[in-house]
């Protein structure tokens, strides 16, 4: 089974975290200097925040998936939609180990579709930001406008 992944960039951690602790009704699964994150089931979502965006706001959205084949057969559905991909193996981001598929939509925003296999000790680092940004300049990539702010990972 999917589910649904939102990362927001925060200007205060902290207080994110008690507005959405208050909300959500639960304490996040994983809290770190600067990234949170809550593994709902009500709703299925994986929802992340953190401090490292350059923008508050929606940073990107996207789907986890349970399999690699499920990765796999998102990729390919975006493929041959005729979208361009950034597809990454093994990245260490957003303290996990993941597989992931990012494309951009019409409008300009990013979508990350992943496998998670593993905890990692650090944020990570993630090649999409330059791979997307390329794209986007390049108009390959929907045409869209390349986005200022560093992609977060989730």
């Amino acid at each position: 089974m999917k589910r649904m992944h939102l990362h927001v960039s925060v200007p205060d951690l902290a207080r994110s975290i008690q507005f959405y602790e208050t909300l959500f009704g639960a304490p996040p699964s994983v809290v770190k200097d600067d990234y949170a994150k809550w593994m709902l089931e009500d709703p299925r979502v994986n929802f992340a925040i953190s401090q490292r965006g350059v923008r508050s706001g929606v940073d990107h959205i996207g789907i986890q998936v349970e399999t690699p084949a499920e990765l796999g057969e998102l990729a390919s559905r975006l493929k041959t939609a005729g979208a361009h991909t950034f597809d990454e193996e093994a990245t260490t981001c957003c303290y996990a180990r993941s597989d992931k598929s990012w494309v951009t939509d019409p409008a300009g925003v990013y979508w990350e579709t992943f496998f998670t296999f593993g905890e990692a000790v650090t944020y990570g680092e993630d090649a999409a930001e330059a791979a997307m940004i390329a794209s986007s300049e390049a108009g390959s990539c929907c045409g869209s406008t390349p986005k200022a702010a560093a992609v977060a990972c989730c």
